[in-house]
């Protein structure tokens, strides 16, 4: 059912513990328990983390979970005739405090975990779970459902009421409310199982994040790294009482700069052996973990009564089906690989030269890309850093959104926040009215898994005909400041910024009645156009000379080196599209077996990497044993990590749509803000694109973007 959904969204899956306490003791907890507070006594209603101490969580989630069991049991026992009012919008309605509770309690665990926090998600885990089925599977609920769904055509409902009723009818049927007594059962027992499994994948990739150190005591081994991330090495070694060395993590800020510079080949090599096989054995192994994972959600989607699932999973997508998620790599694959292989003869001829026999290995390509760029484009990407400080990037991300949109942002100061990095800021609307609050959080550190992404406090709602303003965050792992030099960003961690704030306006410019529809409360294949259709403005050259400038002089960007980043725009493509498909393609492969897997991870990427013809220099963008995005909570892209060039496709075109007329065209940013940012879970997808664009989207614009022809293929699946 899509509540429940929502309020266990991001694999907010727990059970019940029964809690035996006197009521005098019970009641003295609820007083001095911030999170069992009905509402937030904060600066615009944000959570008061200076109050909420990690003891909270579980007798607060345990409260709200009977509280909200409670409000279900009077939905389903009530003796009314079935209504709109009575049970759909009744069940929209109920579980606030849970909702509320679990989002702070995930978000943290998320952006600022600790030991206790990940004990208290296991402990939580199977009891949300548990609860999640006991909605789910209540079968007079359910028969109160689908006695308004029956009727549908008779109500009289609006378009938001009716996809409100839809999706409500559609969650109950997949998440098993037809099935049989006993087959119930074992769906419990699978969804508890998972719950449990892909928390514990999550915290085992953060863990091997952690432990691993690169630790160089020789100067002469720093050679070709930039003096940045050597600073940034050496104050990670003097935190990590290594004063005297340079320390370098498996974090993207350290590795990646790491690999694309460091003339050390057999230090190249350790720390990339040491990225790739996170998770795959140790004290950390994944690989038992996510291979449950796979036959699990197989066994469940058996359940439902589809062979793969990849087909239960795709349902509910634009694409609708494993056939239109393959036909789209494919036609992409064979351009893709065919330019990589380009970019790979020009790496071994350059490897070459520099006496290195043998074939490119993954960790030469990063180093020799970067070797190809200078010689090819006279472009260093030290260059580009100094005109990309936070602060900068910052400045383009709130302009371009206030010539879009007409959006003002402002920073609170005087509000908590759940860590001393991350600030909040107030939006508002060009003529002073009140939008909503969004807290950033940009650099890594123990505590926070790595990554990117958008999550919110509380989502958008309408709440007695107001609109009741929604509190977003974006959380990232970019470049830290080193003594007194700002944060400097790369160019794609630049467009990284740009892709969470479109996340970030999704949610903030929701305009809808029903929260559970609200926001990017939208199919996964279609919640990355916002997202990836404002990196295209943070590439433009327009809006890259309103925004770059040198930190020390306040210089503005050249002409010349936007002409070298533009003239670089398809360079090395033929290696990011392929290393991203790849990973698709295991995503698909894991997720349309119709037999459990029994072969060992290493056996089974192996052959489905082969199936495509992956070239040895290139590895998956994510390995099975750390991929995140489909085993690991949440793990909302399982049979969707397709989705970003999904989305590709839509916001290439989208944009096409600003290019060919003016960068700011107000008639079509309002037009893709009140058909597409506003408009959340309320209609079709493909409906809204079209309303948009006049049209559904082409891919002779992604092709383009990224230098591909396209070619048939000929890959088999």
């Amino acid at each position: 059912m899509k509540k429940t959904n929502l309020i266990l969204a991001g694999a907010l899956v727990f059970t019940m513990l029964s809690c035996k306490k006197e009521a005098d003791e019970k009641t003295t907890t609820m007083n001095e328990n911030p999170l069992l507070e009905a509402t937030f006594d904060t600066p615009y209603g944000v959570p008061p983390f200076d109050l909420i101490k990690d003891e909270h969580f579980e007798p607060a989630i345990l409260e709200a979970i009977k509280q909200h069991q409670a409000e279900i049991d009077a939905i389903a026992n009530s003796t009314e005739e079935p209504t709109f009012e009575n049970t759909i919008e009744a069940m929209e309605n109920s579980g606030s405090l849970l909702g509320r509770n679990a989002r702070v309690f995930y978000n943290l665990t998320s952006a600022n975990t600790n030991d206790k926090l990940q004990e208290i998600a296991k402990t939580l885990s199977p009891k949300m779970s548990e609860h999640s089925d006991n909605i789910n599977l209540n079968d007079k609920l359910f028969q109160r459902v689908k006695a308004v769904w029956d009727k549908r055509e008779s109500l009289g409902l609006g378009m938001e009421e009716s996809k409100l009723l839809e999706e409500s009818y559609k969650g109950f049927v997949r998440s098993g409310a037809n099935l049989s007594n006993e087959d119930k059962d074992k769906l419990r027992k699978i969804n508890a199982e998972l719950s449990l499994l892909t928390l514990e994948f999550g915290n085992n990739v953060l863990a091997e994040n952690n432990k691993y150190e690169l630790v160089v005591d020789n100067q002469e081994d720093l050679a070709g790294l930039p003096d940045g991330l050597i600073q940034a090495a050496a104050q990670t070694a003097k935190d990590k009482n290594k004063e005297g060395k340079w320390v370098f993590t498996l974090q993207n800020a350290s590795v990646m700069p790491f690999l694309q510079y460091a003339d050390n080949r057999e230090l190249r090599k350790e720390i990339f052996n040491a990225y790739q096989n996170r998770g795959n054995g140790g004290e950390f192994d994944n690989n038992d973990k996510l291979q449950k994972i796979a036959n699990l959600r197989l066994e469940k989607a058996n359940l439902m009564g589809h062979s793969t699932y990849a087909d239960y999973s795709l349902e509910e997508t634009m694409a609708k089906d494993p056939k239109g998620v393959y036909e789209l790599l494919n036609k992409l694959w064979v351009p893709a690989l065919a330019k990589a292989k380009e970019e790979e003869a020009g790496i071994k001829k350059m490897m070459e030269a520099d006496g290195i026999s043998g074939g490119v290995q993954p960790y030469d390509w990063r180093y020799y890309t970067e070797k190809i760029r200078k010689a090819k484009y006279n472009l260093d990407e030290q260059e580009v850093k100094p005109y990309l400080s936070l602060e900068n990037v910052q400045n383009g991300v709130f302009d371009v959104s206030k010539k879009l949109f007409g959006l003002q942002f402002e920073q609170v100061k005087d509000a908590p926040a759940y860590h001393p990095e991350a600030t909040l800021w107030k939006v508002t609307e060009a003529n002073g009215d009140f939008v909503g609050v969004l807290y950033m959080d940009f650099h890594p550190r123990e505590s926070k898994r790595g990554g990117a992404w958008m999550t919110s406090y509380s989502s958008q709602k309408t709440v007695d005909g107001k609109r009741v303003a929604p509190v977003i965050s974006i959380v990232c792992n970019f470049t830290k400041p080193v003594g007194d030099t700002p944060a400097l960003l790369t160019f794609d961690e630049a467009l990284t910024y740009f892709h969470e704030f479109g996340h970030a306006l999704h949610g903030l410019l929701s305009n809808v009645k029903y929260q559970s529809l609200a926001g990017t409360s939208v199919s996964r294949d279609f919640v990355e156009l916002p997202s990836q259709v404002l990196e295209n403005w943070g590439s433009d050259p327009e809006v890259l000379k309103s925004y770059a400038k040198h930190y020390q002089t306040g210089e503005t960007i050249p002409d010349a080196l936007i002409q070298k980043i533009e003239e670089v725009g398809t360079f090395d493509q033929g290696f990011a599209t392929v290393e991203y498909l790849a990973a698709s393609f295991l995503d698909m492969d894991y997720h349309t077996q119709i037999e459990p897997i029994t072969v060992n991870i290493d056996t089974f990427e192996d052959a489905s990497m082969r199936k495509i013809g992956l070239t040895d220099a290139i590895i998956s963008r994510y390995r099975s044993p750390y991929f995140l995005h489909i085993f690991s909570s949440p793990s909302g892209y399982a049979a969707g990590y397709y989705s970003y060039i999904w989305a590709g496709v839509l916001d290439t075109d989208a944009f096409e749509a600003f290019k060919s007329t003016e960068l700011f065209n107000q008639e079509k940013a309002n037009a893709f803000r009140k058909n597409i940012l506003e408009k959340g879970n309320t209609e079709d997808a493909m409906e809204l694109y079209k309303r948009f664009r006049g049209a559904e989207p082409s891919i002779e614009p992604l092709l383009r973007k990224r230098g591909l022809t396209e070619v048939k293929s000929t890959i088999k699946n």
